[in-house]
């Protein structure tokens, strides 16, 4: 159990941080406000009652406790993965980086029912849906989770 300290330390960071830059965020724009960064990207604040890219977004309002539930479940079964396996580091880095992710979005949905997005990236008329420093760290996690798959697949045992 004490190894796995440091990756739940890791995921608590993240959903600090990603709280943190979202207050920030809120604090310092109008809801729909844009502001150009660099050509293909700008800061925006939106609000998101649905999964990612906006999935459920305009159901009725029976998602918010559905993915918090769904958010409570990973947690359980990402925290049971840590502490069995933090000695693999990729997985637990990706697990804890999809831990943190999944807290810092379910603060949101807990608190305002709906996630705060802030980030827009967009190029030639093309915008991908706006998203998060949460949402940023659950992709990466889950990136390296596949990886970790693919670099430590056990060969498959003769009966």
């Amino acid at each position: 159990m004490r190894r796995a300290w440091p990756w739940f330390a890791l995921a608590l960071a993240i959903a600090l941080a990603d709280q943190a830059v979202k207050a920030l965020v809120q604090a310092s724009l109008s809801p729909g406000q844009r502001i150009p960064v660099v050509p293909f990207f700008d800061l925006v604040l939106v609000f998101n009652k649905g999964a990612a890219f906006s999935f459920l977004a305009s159901a009725p309002g029976w998602q918010t406790p559905a993915f918090l539930a769904v958010a409570a479940v990973a947690s359980v079964v990402i925290s049971v993965m840590l502490v069995r396996e933090p000695g693999k580091r990729m997985l637990a880095a990706g697990l804890a980086l999809i831990l943190g992710g999944a807290l810092g979005n379910a603060w949101d949905r807990a608190s305002l029912g709906q996630v705060v997005d802030f980030i827009l990236l967009h190029a030639g008329g093309w915008h991908f849906p706006a998203f998060n420093v949460a949402d940023s760290a659950i992709t990466i996690g889950a990136g390296l989770v596949i990886v970790d798959g693919f670099l430590h697949r056990e060969a498959p045992h003769e009966g």
